[in-house]
């Protein structure tokens, strides 16, 4: 898949971009969990590539990826992990600049790009690369067809944001709140000033930081977004199931739920209500 693939999965309404650690907490178990993310209706999938120093994510993901990393998980061995799913969705890696830096032979930043398009990464999510210092990453994105996804927070500027949508491909990552990932019991008024702020253009914004149920997933679109992003509700179940099996189970039942929430917002409707057995 290439970074037109990216945005192509928004084109029919909006879409679901669930994230998880790959290694989290087997390379094995990664395959069956996105799989069972894709079931529960995954318009893309986020795989975050691990890094000892994850400036951008909170506690739950931060213990995501310190298990990935004590269980080996290593570039080279993501690359072999995204070689081998068998899912017609597209693979977002996000991960840090410095191993991008740190790949290859000296080729650094190009050799890391081509070797994640050879693997079938169709886009890159760089949380700690500001759009000012990302001209060699988005010339070897554009040169293997990989899409560069920036992150617009709420206090960025409006020059920023318009050097943002000057570079970026795929889609824009729209931060719903300040601070690092986390699962959230409400909707930022953030997400609401950030989606209008932003101009209309050729690419979808989608929404993440503190989505973790429904009503959220409902309210981000129904605010405008064109797709919504969660990661730590899901990290947060994979840590809490007794087996990978059920760790499945529970990620393609929040899929389900979220993708809900999406179809409620394009439908005009309010949420089911909840029955009690």
């Amino acid at each position: 898949m290439s970074a037109d693939d990216v945005t192509a999965a928004f084109a029919d309404g909006p879409a679901l971009v669930p994230y998880v650690v790959a290694g989290d907490p087997s390379a094995d178990a990664t395959e069956t969990y996105v799989e069972a993310l894709v079931e529960g209706g995954a318009d893309v999938i986020e795989l975050g590539l691990p890094f000892s120093e994850p400036i951008a994510d909170g506690p739950t993901i931060q213990e995501g990826i310190r298990r990935a990393l004590d269980a080996g998980m290593t570039p080279a061995r993501y690359l072999d992990l995204v070689r081998d799913l068998d899912v017609d969705v597209p693979i977002v890696c996000m991960t840090y600049y410095n191993l991008l830096l740190q790949y290859g032979e000296g080729d650094g930043v190009d050799a890391f790009v081509e070797a994640a398009a050879d693997a079938g990464v169709s886009g890159l999510i760089i949380p700690d690369l500001p759009v000012e210092e990302s001209t060699a990453l988005e010339a070897a994105c554009e040169a293997h067809d990989v899409a560069l996804i920036f992150i617009v927070a709420p206090t960025t500027t409006p020059e920023r944001i318009e050097r943002i949508l000057e570079r970026a491909s795929g889609f824009i990552y729209v931060q719903a709140r300040m601070g690092t990932t986390g699962a959230r019991t409400d909707v930022s008024e953030d997400t609401y000033e950030s989606l209008e702020r932003l101009p209309e253009g050729d690419l979808p914004y989608a929404v993440g930081f503190g989505v973790s149920e429904r009503e959220h997933a409902r309210a981000i679109v129904e605010g405008g977004a064109d797709g919504v992003v969660a990661g730590s509700v899901f990290v947060d179940a994979i840590a809490a199931a007794e087996s990978v099996e059920a760790a499945a189970d529970a990620l393609r039942e929040k899929a389900a739920e979220l993708s809900a929430g999406i179809e409620d917002a394009t439908r005009g409707e309010a949420p089911e209500p909840e029955t009690t057995k």
